[in-house]
């Protein structure tokens, strides 16, 4: 039994020493996510989706997918509060290629995730935006070319969720966004710190070469489908994608797994089926992992 408990012990020190590290690493990453996504909420938003709403009147044709991404990838809300916003959107006759833009670009990044990412590094950080951009570009152009003078969405049902930040003193309102931002994503951010220090541990550096690296289409494939799964929470992976490319996983297949997480995060996928319907749902499923698969070989090839 002593012995049991001496080897229980040595194991919780080595976690413990893997966990202390990354924490470190990485905490003034999340600290500064929550910060600023936080003001932008409180700050930002309303000029933010103000600024796409005014989009409907102009001009633009398929150009306009280009701002729609933007403001998409600029907008603090998850995918439950941009359905809303974008269902009151389209009461106003906003395009639907441009809509397709700015939600697929909303689902798959945000200010807050942006700075989590940073710590990455510069070249994890470029890709992930980068890609992001051009797949919200993507589902426009799909839409357009496929669903021109016709619905794509089906928004009935959905109707925009009152502000809670509507406190009359704007600090206060602030710091109850930061605090509300902690909690949900708090958990998540020290849950995956411990897998991270467990993948550390526990699992062979030459697995992830094996299994992740180089730029083989089989490591992108696989870092896309595992994407599906193990994507909770952005701030939550960022530890194990800081981990997994330290030991070898490709830039290709991490820019693949950056894609299909939060494009089929559980949430997501909810109140998308529910804003597609079965027969265009299956085709985002679809375009996400071909695009995801296509632009790890793509980025493998260019990194």
């Amino acid at each position: 039994m002593a012995e049991i408990l001496a080897v229980l012990k040595r194991e919780i020190i080595y976690i413990w020493y893997y966990f202390e590290i990354q924490f470190r690493q990485i905490c003034r990453y999340w600290i500064l996510g929550m910060l600023i996504g936080s003001f932008i909420s409180v700050f930002a938003k309303d000029r933010i989706h103000g600024v796409f709403a005014g989009m409907k009147d102009k001009k633009w044709g398929l150009f306009g997918i280009l701002p729609a991404c933007i403001l998409g990838i600029a907008s603090p809300l998850c995918m439950y509060g941009t359905i809303p916003i974008a269902a009151s959107f389209r009461k106003q006759g906003m395009r639907e290629d441009w809509l397709a833009s700015f939600m697929m670009a909303s689902i798959l990044l945000n200010p807050q995730l942006i700075i989590y990412s940073a710590a990455l590094g510069r070249t994890a950080l470029t890709v992930r935006i980068i890609t992001c951009f051009l797949c919200g570009c993507a589902a426009g152009l799909l839409v357009f070319a496929f669903y021109r003078g016709r619905d794509f969405f089906d928004f009935s049902g959905f109707e925009e969720r009152a502000s809670r930040d509507t406190h009359p003193n704007l600090m206060v309102r602030y710091l109850l966004n930061v605090w509300r931002n902690i909690k949900a994503t708090g958990g998540y951010f020290l849950f995956g710190i411990l897998l991270s220090a467990l993948f550390q541990r526990y699992v062979p550096q030459d697995l992830m070469v094996n299994v992740f690296g180089g730029n083989e289409a089989w490591g992108v494939l696989m870092a896309a489908t595992i994407g599906v799964p193990l994507y909770a929470c952005g701030g939550g992976t960022i530890p194990l994608l800081q981990q997994w490319l330290r030991e070898g996983l490709s830039m290709g297949s991490a820019a693949a797994f950056m894609i299909t997480g939060p494009a089929t995060k559980i949430t997501n996928l909810g109140a998308l089926k529910i804003a597609m319907g079965w027969k265009r749902f299956a085709l985002y499923i679809l375009f996400v992992m071909t695009y995801s698969f296509v632009c790890g070989i793509v980025v493998n090839l260019i990194v």
